[in-house]
C-alpha cells in the first residue's frame, strides 16, 4: 500500500501505553467488539484472510517475546518475513504469541537458527534494544501501533494506511 518500502520497528506497546496513561480501544470492554468488527471489515475489503483473535487477546495473550524475536530477526536479514509470519500465526490463525516455543517454531519456519534465538531472547542486550526503540518511539509522540511516520507527522492505525502513503507519494 506504501508507495516506498517502510523501516519497520517493533516497540513495546504494552509498556508505551503503560507509560503514556493510555488505555487502547481493544483494553475496554465497550470499545473492543466493535473495533474488532472495524479491523475484519478492513481485513476483508483489503483481500485479507479472516481474522481470528488468538485466546484472551490482547490482555492475555502479550508477550514482548516475539518482539524480541523480530530485532533477532532484523539482524539476520530475516525481520520482515518474521513479522509477516507471526502476524499470520495470531490473526489468521488464532495462536497466541506468548509462548517462546509457538515463537521459535514460527522462527525456524521462515529460516532462522532456533536454538541461537532461544538463546538470543534471554540476553540482556536485546531486551535493551527493545527498551530504546520503546522510549524512542514515546519521545516521538507514538500513541498507538501501527504507527508510520512521515516526516515528522505520525499515522496511527491501520485504518490511516491510505493517508500515510497519500504523504509518502507527496
Amino acid at each position: 500500500m506504501l508507495p516506498t518500502e517502510a523501516a519497520w520497528q517493533p516497540i513495546a506497546f504494552g509498556a508505551l501505553i503503560r507509560e503514556i496513561g493510555k488505555v487502547p480501544w481493544s483494553l475496554r470492554e465497550e470499545t473492543r467488539a466493535p473495533g474488532q468488527g472495524e479491523i475484519q471489515a478492513r481485513a476483508r475489503a483489503r483481500g485479507l484472510p479472516e481474522v481470528r483473535w488468538p485466546p484472551g487477546w490482547p490482555a492475555h495473550s502479550y508477550s514482548v517475546v516475539p518482539l524480541r524475536a523480530v530485532l533477532h530477526a532484523f539482524d539476520e536479514g530475516r525481520g520482515k518475513e518474521l513479522t509477516l509470519a507471526l502476524y499470520e500465526r495470531e490473526f489468521a490463525e488464532g495462536v497466541a504469541l506468548d509462548d517462546p516455543d509457538v515463537i521459535v517454531e514460527t522462527a525456524e519456519a521462515v529460516g532462522l537458527d532456533g536454538p541461537r534465538l532461544r538463546a538470543v531472547l534471554q540476553e540482556p542486550e536485546i531486551k535493551q534494544r527493545l527498551r530504546v526503540a520503546t522510549e524512542e518511539a514515546m519521545r516521538r509522540g507514538v500513541t498507538g501501533v501501527p504507527t508510520i511516520a512521515v516526516g515528522d507527522e505520525l499515522f496511527w492505525g491501520d485504518d490511516r494506511l491510505e493517508d500515510a502513503a497519500r504523504a509518502l507519494a507527496a
